[in-house]
């Protein structure tokens, strides 16, 4: 089992106004002394732009390059997500990382409302996606789409359609497919073979209800602690690993519960979780 840290687990996010971003050397120490040995970038800008000053600080943590997770417009036939994919990849392909972690994002800051797409704009969704995958083999990097609470791929019925008129192979976010509406034990069993990557989270799923019912915003779930260590929430963690090992799966599981800091925690802040998750994960091995 290949195990990664992600920044969000520290609150470290790309939503403007999100909460307190820690420094990326507390973060990447955090990581190295919990024994985590690679991760994601986080969001752009957070680690170094120059990509060779990336590489050093990650090599310095003694951690590996994972990948990012990017998202990018890809229901609007006058968009083309390709150049801003394409500067990703020119990045994974000076500072390492061989994952893309592709967000069909709505165009608007954050993940508490989104539109509804029509016919044509999914057609426009699985032909850009069809076409990311194809730029991103050119690098030799792995394409993985995340549904997301908030992007244009949330529910179960839209990570269906994606499933069936796209290519595209999916990163499984067990808390975010759960959030949504989708059994992620139940998915894993019939797609594991569209599976290359995982986002490993669990989720209360009272609060994940009051979600999709828009009692609460997910900015609001996350601050009411949506999100729980491994083995705590209401994801059945350990059938989608025996389900993945039964098909092979060779990919990451990258620890990840996004997080909102009020301000530099005092005490030892996000990595408690991080390190009970990580000890969950490994007891699965």
């Amino acid at each position: 089992m290949r195990i990664a840290g992600a920044p969000i687990s520290w609150g470290v996010c790309e939503v403007p106004g999100w909460g307190h971003q820690l420094d990326p050397q507390r973060v990447l120490t955090e990581m190295a002394r919990l024994g985590l040995t690679a991760t994601e970038f986080g969001p752009d800008g957070w680690l170094p732009r120059d990509t060779a000053e990336r590489a050093r600080l990650l090599a310095d943590a003694n951690l590996s390059p994972v990948g990012a997770f990017v998202p990018v417009v890809v229901h609007d036939r006058d968009t083309d997500p390709l150049p801003d994919v394409e500067r990703a990849l020119e990045g994974f392909r000076s500072a390492g990382g061989d994952v893309l972690v592709l967000a069909a994002a709505s165009g608007a800051d954050g993940y508490d409302a989104r539109p509804l797409l029509n016919e044509e704009e999914w057609e426009t969704v699985s032909a850009n996606l069809d076409r990311i995958a194809e730029l991103a083999a050119d690098y030799g990097v792995k394409p993985s789409l995340h549904p997301h609470v908030g992007t244009m791929v949330e529910t179960r019925e839209e990570v269906e359609r994606v499933l069936e008129h796209s290519s595209i192979p999916l990163c499984l976010d067990t808390g975010h497919l759960l959030i949504g509406g989708t059994d992620p034990a139940e998915l894993v069993t019939r797609y594991a073979d569209r599976v290359n990557h995982v986002h490993a989270k669990d989720v209360r799923a009272s609060i994940a209800a009051q979600v999709r019912s828009g009692e609460l915003t997910y900015t609001e779930a996350v601050r009411r602690g949506i999100y729980a260590p491994l083995g705590q929430g209401d994801v059945d963690f350990a059938a989608i690993v025996r389900a993945l090992d039964g098909a092979g799966y060779d990919g990451w599981y990258v620890l990840e519960q996004d997080t909102i800091l009020p301000g530099e925690p005092q005490d030892e802040g996000p990595v408690g979780d991080v390190q009970q998750s990580l000890a969950y994960l490994r007891g699965l091995e």
